[in-house]
């Protein structure tokens, strides 16, 4: 399974990087308002800046709503660097924008996933990746696991290569049950990437093993 991470914050996308696991990038408006960039040149410059470190796919998300308009955009933010997948809405206009970007070899994530049929849609349309949201369906008392379940069964059905990427990741266990339902990608916070490290007998051990070598030493 890939590992993307999901934020704007260049530090977070350095340290996931070092680390030697990092795939990918998400972001999204909210993303980047939280890091306090606004005005599009700024945040063009900024998608740019993520690719430069990453060299690997970096999710730009379009702002737009209607199909002239999400392709105009869409090809602007292709166009800053080989590594930009167009993240498009699953909306009307948007299902018919995959296709578009599909046919001109322009590779794109579907966002805002929340149904089996709304990424088999995505899937028909072309799509690179479809985001299947899952803390966001776990927030309202649904079963975001599920939905990566029903998604794997359908494109296995049928040998779709849109990949699933699970996106509103949470915490550790949601990474463990994505690669156990046979999510393609997750993105998620650093903490729910470094939380993979953590278990308290490794810890315990390591002391264990680093006393020991002292006392023989001494």
């Amino acid at each position: 399974m890939k590992f993307f991470i999901d934020t704007a914050n260049l530090e977070q996308i350095e340290e996931a990087h070092d680390l030697g696991v990092l795939d990918g990038v998400t972001t999204n408006p909210s993303l980047m308002a939280k890091e306090g960039i606004s005005g599009e040149q700024k945040i063009l410059d900024h998608y740019v800046k993520i690719c430069e470190i990453v060299k690997a796919p970096v999710s730009a998300e379009v702002i737009s709503t209607d199909f002239e308009s999400i392709v105009k955009e869409g090809e602007r933010l292709a166009a800053l660097n080989e590594h930009i997948v167009v993240k498009v809405p699953m909306i009307k206009e948007g299902v018919k924008a995959l296709k578009y970007f599909s046919d001109q070899g322009i590779k794109t994530n579907c966002t805002l996933v929340f149904s089996p049929g709304q990424a088999l849609l995505a899937a028909k349309a072309g799509a690179t990746y479809v985001s299947p949201f899952i803390g966001r369906l776990d927030d309202i008392s649904s079963d975001g696991m599920d939905l990566i379940h029903k998604i794997r069964l359908i494109y296995d059905n049928y040998g779709f290569q849109t990949e699933i990427l699970a996106a509103s990741v949470r915490h550790t266990m949601h990474i463990m049950d994505c690669a156990m339902a046979g999510a393609d990608v997750m993105t998620g916070p650093l903490s729910s990437i470094t939380g993979l490290l953590k278990h308290p007998l490794t810890d315990s051990g390591l002391e264990k093993f680093l006393a020991d070598y002292k006392k023989s030493n001494d």
